[in-house]
């Protein structure tokens, strides 16, 4: 039976030992989370016999790589397979994962590969896919890489050592600190365009009373981003430099979008971040953090008592409300684990502003945007969001005026925040609506499809518990492009929007339920259905027979 490789957001797994074989190192990912470099070398033949399927013309490969440091064996894995397929192989060094997405518009590539795990432990490494337009792939595309896999798994396929130590080197390698130069000169030309699409005359920050502690969480942008804030009038300090490694007490992986601390936990926490912060006048902006391979950013902001997390519902919201200041014809795309308020709300702002709700997952954010893009000089009025940070927003092609690819980068999360809070009307920022997500962990996901008996019993049993709660209408129960086991639910109480979403997670063995209710809803009553389904399902999908 062929196994689905990849999760939510590519390949990850604790770094092992190559493995005996092939079969072996199938086994070990699904059966212990592991990766290694004879998976590696198999993901990569699996993608360079699918590569002429792809847009784009040639066999150009780009990889990149986070400072993980088990990457460098890892690497020489998926270059050996590339290169056995008949790749010419690029590798651009040390790099974020948004850099990567730029080397591959930048070297005109067919496919660039990112070695990195995000926000998990050093420990942990894995791979994500890019096409040629520096999007990342589809799941059909990643079933055909699945399948090819394990076909080839099951071939004798022997390689003289020799040959392996020569193809587990690339044909090319870019410049030294290719993105240490590449990104920074990126983000000015975009810092630019924001200035622009946001009407910024002068560059004023009020809401900056002191430096910014900025938190790169060890990664790429840590050599390079606070000096570039700074040279550009945003003064910072980069702080991940006394962390042990990557992702180790220090970055966004840590936060979650709701977290909140007083002056006391932040001061006696083990994040260098919190531990770094000084207390300030409510409203300050005082961190920033990025994951550990900067695709994401959340920020940090001082509140009476202590500080909390401006999450990324918070900041798309104040880019929408300044973007507005110039152009009414704005898209914003959502996934179903955001705000309520974000979406709903957006006519508030312009009845033409158009609001699409997407599958949980960055890629499904730019899946649902990429369609609106046209050529055009000034950067489109589009933001994708997700709470945790991940925010999608265009990038022009570097090879193609007038052009745009669709980004996430923490870096320009960061700046499009700092420049839209300047000019935005903070009257005009949404009411920020409840959420709350249980997970139930070790369950066996194959129990849960979105439309068998036991999602009936669970859409039967919130039924009845919103229906105690008020007068229930408009009650749809629905499913979304990207998510094959989700039950969404949508409905009103008393004329107010809620929305159920229960969906196995794409990484881990646990299936997640996720409640928001609109602005103003109460929620001690109508949230009491939470404990009552994560208890079912774990009953349900422990036992079942």
């Amino acid at each position: 039976m062929v196994e689905r490789l990849f999760g939510t957001d590519g390949i990850r797994g604790k770094i092992a030992p190559a493995a005996t074989n092939e079969k072996a190192a199938l086994t070990a990912l699904h059966e212990m989370r592991s990766v290694c470099p004879t998976l590696m070398r198999l993901v990569g033949e699996a993608l360079g016999h699918l590569i002429d399927t792809l847009p784009g013309e040639g066999e150009h490969v780009v990889i990149g790589w986070d400072q993980r440091p088990g990457n460098k064996e890892l690497v020489e894995g998926i270059t050996l397979g590339l290169r056995l397929a008949g790749c010419e192989v690029t590798h651009i060094g040390v790099c974020a994962t948004p850099a990567l997405h730029y080397a591959v518009l930048w070297h005109k590539a067919r496919m660039g590969c990112m070695m990195t795990a995000s926000h998990n432990p050093a420990t942990d490494s894995g791979i994500k896919v890019f096409d040629s337009n520096g999007f990342k792939t589809s799941p059909s595309i990643e079933d055909e890489i699945s399948s090819i896999a394990y076909a080839l798994s099951e071939e004798e396929r022997e390689v003289d050592q020799i040959d392996i130590h020569e193809l587990s080197q690339p044909n090319h390698v870019a410049i030294e600190n290719w993105a240490e130069k590449h990104h920074p000169e990126w983000l000015t030309t975009r810092f630019g365009l924001l200035k622009r699409l946001f009407g910024v005359d002068e560059e004023v920050y009020p809401f900056l009373q002191q430096p910014l502690m900025l938190d790169s969480s060890k990664g790429s942008a840590s050599t390079w981003l606070a000096s570039w804030l700074s040279e550009n009038g945003i003064a910072a300090v980069e702080i991940s430099h006394d962390a042990v490694e990557l992702n180790m007490n220090c970055g966004a992986g840590d936060f979650s979008p709701t977290a909140t601390w007083t002056f006391e936990q932040a001061a006696q926490s083990d994040h260098l971040l919190l531990k770094r912060l000084k207390p300030a006048a409510p409203g300050t902006i005082v961190g920033a953090a990025l994951d550990g391979d900067g695709d994401r950013c959340l920020i940090v902001e001082a509140t009476e008592h202590g500080y909390k997390i401006i999450d990324g519902d918070a900041m798309a919201d104040t880019i929408a409300v300044a973007g507005h200041r110039q152009t009414d014809e704005w898209i914003v795309a959502a996934s179903i684990e955001s705000d309520l308020a974000l979406l709903s709300s957006m006519n508030r702002l312009s009845p033409t502003t158009k609001t699409i709700e997407t599958a949980v997952g960055d890629r499904w954010l730019s899946h649902a945007l990429r369609g609106h893009l046209s050529a055009a000089q000034n950067m489109p009025a589009m933001i994708g969001v997700e709470d945790s940070g991940h925010a999608v927003l265009p990038s022009p092609h570097p090879n193609s005026s007038g052009n745009w690819s669709l980004v996430g980068d923490g870096a320009g999360t960061l700046v499009s925040y700092l420049l839209a809070r300047s000019v935005a009307d903070e009257k005009s920022l949404m009411k920020r609506g409840w959420k709350q997500r249980e997970s139930v962990k070790d369950v066996n996901r194959a129990l849960w499809d979105g439309m068998n008996q036991l999602s009936d019993e669970v859409e039967h049993f919130a039924r009845t518990h919103f229906e105690s709660c008020g007068r229930v209408t408009q009650w749809q129960r629905k499913r979304l492009e990207g998510e094959a086991n989700l039950m969404l639910i949508e409905a009103r109480i008393d004329d107010q929007l809620l929305s159920l979403g229960i969906r196995n997670s794409g990484t881990q063995a646990k299936i997640s339920v996720s409640l928001r209710l609109e602005a103003g809803m109460e929620h001690e009553k109508v949230s009491e259905v939470l404990p009552f389904l994560t208890q079912h399902l774990a009953e349900a999908m422990r036992n079942h027979p």
